[in-house]
């Protein structure tokens, strides 16, 4: 992980990676192809959730809907996580057959 505060010791806990990689970035178009060129700039700009929160500002989102989202968001990254270290956990294969001779 790289660090900005080389020379600014007050910048040394500051990563690039809490930086957004779109600012400044430029998308080279060759041989005219604009659709693979927008393909690029929107998938940057989606892994930097910059598209999410242009559709959240598109309307008034009321502050008791932007709690229950918050609180489903927060819900389901956890549920997510587990799920995804019981899928892991189920995936391995070095683990002892619980069933001897059921194959």
């Amino acid at each position: 992980m790289a660090f900005i505060g080389l020379r600014y010791p007050a910048l040394n806990h500051i990563s690039l990676r809490s930086f957004p990689k779109f600012v400044g970035r430029t998308v080279m178009v060759k041989d005219n192809d604009v659709e693979s060129s927008m393909r690029l700039i929107n998938r940057i700009m989606s892994e930097e959730g910059m598209l999410k929160r242009y559709r959240l500002n598109l309307r008034y989102e009321k502050p008791y809907l932007v709690r229950r989202r918050l609180n489903y968001e927060k819900a389901k990254a956890i549920y997510d996580e587990d799920m995804a270290r019981k899928i892991n956990f189920v995936m391995r294969k070095n683990r002892v057959d619980p069933w001897v001779g059921s194959t």
